[in-house]
């Protein structure tokens, strides 16, 4: 299989890339090195080892560039496309910036794959998308029509856009709902990230709300499983537009959070609380249901041996004072 990647030097992108490489696929990948929320360095340092890869090209664009999205699909026969501007509380802010890379930026790629007849797409969308009116455990089926940011309404919008999509020109679109995914190389600014960042060098770690706001963490591995397996489920041409969600199943609370990280870390963390955050939600709480059925997905990685392995990581990339 020849797919192409958008956001390939991402902390999901340069995931996927390895393991489609090592499933013996080839990969065209797409990057920009957005500054948005972590520096290009970072993007770079992730992408370097891929760039060796016979079976690896690289092309640096943005897929606002519908000109450069034509030319790097044309031999291809499926597209996984994980390249967005990631964040609720950056989107606040930007929201018309926002609006035109995720939503444009979306159509752009599906209009690339009309005209060169690719009908296996992955769409990476966010369990952002069910806001805060939502009964929990999320489930694919409720309508998602209470966004609570600009940046969940991008997701959402791209949803519609390929819906519309499949309507208009068939093939086969899974989109993915991800719940709170972290593992190693996760931006920086991402709460485990920054809390555990925070905690190592002794700084205080700002936290919002009571502490009761609950998150469906889920590890990297278990969310690289998750988008191979719907890229073998386009293969079903009459799947049509299909949403999953990829989550850990369960909950754990932000006082939780902490203080696994530090157990993990071996120290304690100085807390600051602060109010709430506006574009925040209470809760996020995936079902499995249906990816478990369709796509044979199950998470195998825990909240507290994911924390441990995220520490050891962490841990191994410090100076050692």
């Amino acid at each position: 299989m020849h797919v192409v990647l958008t956001g390939c030097a991402g902390f999901i992108g340069h995931h996927v890339a390895k393991r489609l490489l090592d499933l013996g696929m080839s990969v065209i990948g797409i990057d920009c090195f957005d500054e948005t929320l972590y520096p290009a360095a970072l993007h770079h340092a992730q992408l370097a080892p891929l760039l060796s890869h016979p079976r690896f090209r690289f092309v640096e664009g943005n897929i606002l560039d519908a000109a450069l999205l034509g030319a790097i699909t044309k031999e291809a026969s499926a597209m996984i496309h994980l390249a967005a501007l990631a964040g609720v509380r950056p989107s606040l802010s930007q929201a018309s910036r926002y609006m035109r890379y995720n939503v444009e930026g979306t159509q752009n790629i599906l209009s690339a794959c009309q005209q060169h007849r690719i009908e296996r797409i992955v769409f990476a969308s966010s369990s952002s998308v069910y806001g805060a009116h939502c009964a929990v455990p999320f489930s694919e089926e409720d309508p998602a029509v209470l966004p609570a940011s600009p940046y969940a309404a991008s997701k959402r919008a791209g949803e519609l856009l390929c819906a519309t999509h499949c309507d208009l020109y068939g093939g086969s679109i899974a989109a993915l709902r991800f719940f709170s995914l972290y593992g190693p190389h996760q931006r920086p600014g991402m709460a485990i990230a920054s809390f555990a960042a925070r905690i190592l060098r002794g700084e205080t770690v700002f936290l919002h709300g009571n502490g009761e706001s609950a998150r469906d963490y889920t590890y990297i591995d278990d969310i690289i499983d998750g988008v191979i397996a719907a890229l073998h489920k386009t293969s079903d041409r009459t799947l049509g537009l299909r949403c999953y969600n990829l989550g850990g199943e369960k909950t754990t609370t932000l006082r939780e959070l902490v203080s696994l990280l530090e157990s993990a870390l071996g120290r304690s963390a100085r807390i600051e609380w602060r109010p709430d955050q506006p574009g925040d939600v209470p809760i996020t709480w995936s079902s499995l249901d249906r990816s478990r059925r369709e796509l044979g997905y199950s998470p195998t990685v825990d909240i507290r041996q994911g924390i441990a392995r995220y520490a050891d990581w962490l841990r191994s990339r410090q100076p050692a004072s």
